[in-house]
């Protein structure tokens, strides 16, 4: 960890932070987008894929995708920014937050989720089915993992802020 923090010092994000008052709450912005995109685009696919809305084609939902792609961007982008560009603690102050891991995590999961969902084949079929045909179980699973592990990240990510009342609660 610490040298992924000096890595990430070296980068002199800090800096541009501190002498730009404008740069952290730009980023706050964008970060809210981002996830308003992924949570509003992948959050509706999950949901549609779960039984709701069995009037909505599956194939429909899959082209608005893309934009959960951007908004997935738009985080990675800027939480890179709010790690390595922290003016208070530095970076090592989020790689040490255990909310902040907790969230990686989830965001790993949920990638790998992904993978599952369009490299064994389930998405094909997912899209396959009809507006009101019932959708497999396998789709469900991944649908539901999917919801579960992005509705994490915004709870875990919003426990940043307050990791020291995260650890008291758990006992750490």
């Amino acid at each position: 960890m610490e040298a992924l923090s000096e890595f990430l010092i070296g980068l002199n994000l800090g800096n541009v932070v501190n002498d730009n008052d404008w740069v952290w709450p730009v980023c706050e912005i964008f970060h809210f987008f981002g996830m308003a995109l992924l949570i509003g685009t992948v959050g509706l696919l999950d949901a549609r894929i779960l039984g709701l809305g069995k009037g909505i084609p599956i194939s429909s939902l899959e082209r608005l995708v893309p934009w959960g792609v951007a908004g997935f961007v738009i985080n990675a982008v800027t939480g890179f920014i709010f790690i390595a560009g922290n003016p208070i603690g530095g970076p090592m102050d989020y790689l040490g937050n255990l909310a902040l891991q907790i969230k990686m995590i989830l965001v790993v999961i949920a990638g790998l989720n992904l993978l599952a969902y369009y490299f064994t084949g389930i998405a094909k079929a997912a899209v396959a089915a009809g507006p009101d045909d019932s959708i497999m179980p396998s789709a469900k699973v991944v649908a539901g993992i999917s919801i579960t592990m992005w509705f994490g990240v915004i709870i875990f990510g919003r426990l940043i802020m307050y990791n020291d009342t995260l650890l008291l609660a758990l006992g750490l």
